[in-house]
């Protein structure tokens, strides 16, 4: 009997790999909080985690290559979904969207969530090498 990971798992693992995706893009606003015309955007996590959820509930998608010259197609939809543009809270001189104070506290509150995901994860991984090793 073989141990499915997915199954194992659950959808934590996409889970961790999404934080990590929304502390990029909010280093990102961080970094550019004085750029005139920046724009911040954000991850919007639920609706996400709910496609990812219901892609692998119906399955992945698949393309085929008509010729051989075509370039694959992997990670299809995987570039900026859920990337989504944050309204600002009040209006700059430079047109710059993004709120400092905003911005460091969607990131600390991230950061909290991606380490508890992690450490979710890790306990599974520390149950299935017990359940292997048979304790």
């Amino acid at each position: 009997m073989s141990i499915s990971f997915d199954r194992a798992l659950g959808i934590h693992q996409q889970a961790l790999g999404f934080r990590a995706q929304r502390a990029e893009v909010l280093a990102n606003n961080i970094a550019n909080a004085d750029t005139p015309n920046y724009k911040a955007r954000d991850v919007d996590f639920a609706s996400v985690l709910a496609a990812q959820s219901s892609k692998d509930k119906v399955g992945q998608v698949s393309l085929a290559r008509t010729q051989s010259q075509h370039i694959p197609a992997e990670g299809v939809g995987s570039g900026d979904a859920g990337l989504v543009y944050r309204t600002p809270l009040h209006a700059s001189i430079d047109q710059n969207t993004v709120d400092l104070q905003i911005e460091q506290s969607n990131y600390a509150e991230n950061s909290v969530q991606f380490q508890a995901s992690f450490t979710f994860l890790n306990s599974k991984f520390k149950g299935l090498v017990n359940a292997l090793r048979g304790e």
